[in-house]
């Protein structure tokens, strides 16, 4: 669930079908540079094709992805194709760039879903092929769709930050407020609750939830609205940093940005840096070049032997931040800013 676009895509939904044509696909060999093809992963080496399918190709969570499987693919010597929807929650345009990689010959396919659901026909027909398909920081709804899921844990993400968040109140009575994703989207629902399970608190102890989809703007009227309802709030969880810079002006704009505590998830280099400047307490870090990486990997393994990537692979969660707590295992923004990205 990353950057505003990344973390919106369920709310795009209902446009998907829009986006059919609007695909970027580009293909680029081991050390062959890049440039645009029609469908096709280029020519010529026999090396082994790998295919990634983002949600875009301007947000930069996607974009530390791309950089991710480029380097994998240099480094073993494989070809890769890029492909990415014109807007986040374009699906049919995913479903053009699995077919045109499949037609292609590609031995395996890295996707971040925008449509966990309306994706699974396009993949099930590539796998049928003999395509080796993973999906990377979002699943696919079954996940069972996919030979592979490569992503976060959002449940540890968000239970880091709960787990601080219950440290630095240091027995201080709670009132809380989250500032969530949309409803039912999973990585939204995965990151709360495991808040409020590493906070020791559940839903009935939030005294102000609004939903934001992950947008700087959104976050800050979110915060204004459970700021007049309940003016005490004394701790602040947002689904991602944008929502989280979004709280803090409201905040900021009320005199109380020093008073309450706000925790986020995702790593990138803006949230990080908010972090370092006390704007935000402390962050999970995720790591989208890590994803891409592993997974150009076992598309390669695939090609040789055969054996197919299987079931959930933890790419990593690190907690962020400069004020350490009792309990809450951390890297401070040093770190951060070395491994952030965007």
């Amino acid at each position: 669930m990353s950057s505003t676009t990344r973390l919106s895509s369920s709310l795009l939904k209902a446009v998907a079908a829009a986006g059919a044509a609007a695909l970027t696909l580009t293909a680029c060999g081991s050390g062959s540079g890049s440039g645009p093809a029609s469908g096709s992963t280029g020519s010529g080496s026999g090396s082994v094709k790998v295919g990634l399918i983002t949600k875009t190709d301007t947000n930069p969570f996607f974009v530390k992805m791309k950089e991710g499987a480029q380097k994998a693919a240099k480094e073993n010597g494989a070809e890769l194709s890029t492909a990415a929807g014109k807007f986040d929650g374009d699906n049919a345009g995913q479903v053009t760039a699995v077919e045109n990689m499949v037609a292609a010959g590609v031995k395996g396919i890295l996707i971040t879903p925008s449509d966990s659901k309306a994706i699974v026909p396009a993949i099930r027909k590539a796998r049928a092929k003999g395509v080796l398909v993973i999906a990377l920081d979002s699943p696919t709804d079954p996940e069972s769709a996919v030979d592979a899921l490569f992503a976060t844990d959002n449940v540890k993400a968000g239970e880091l930050i709960g787990e601080y968040a219950k440290a630095a109140m240091k027995g201080r009575s709670a009132k809380i407020a989250t500032l969530d994703l949309a409803p039912g989207v999973s990585v939204g629902v995965q990151r709360h609750d495991g808040f409020l399970k590493g906070f020791g608190a559940d839903d009935k102890d939030v005294l102000c939830a609004q939903d934001t989809g992950g947008d700087q703007a959104k976050g800050q009227t979110a915060m204004e609205n459970c700021l007049q309802k309940e003016p005490d709030i004394n701790v602040v969880y947002t689904i991602n940093e944008p929502a989280a810079l979004g709280a803090y002006t409201a905040l900021k704009a009320k005199g109380r940005e020093k008073d309450v505590l706000i925790v986020s998830v995702d790593g990138g280099c803006t949230g990080t840096q908010a972090v370092k400047d006390g704007k935000i307490a402390a962050t999970s870090q995720q790591y989208p070049l890590k994803m891409a990486a592993e997974g150009v990997k076992a598309v390669v393994a695939y090609a040789k032997d055969g054996k197919k990537a299987s079931g959930y692979t933890d790419t990593g969660v690190t907690l962020i931040t400069d004020t350490t707590q009792a309990g809450a295992t951390s890297k401070d923004t040093a770190y951060g800013l070395e491994s952030c990205w965007g």
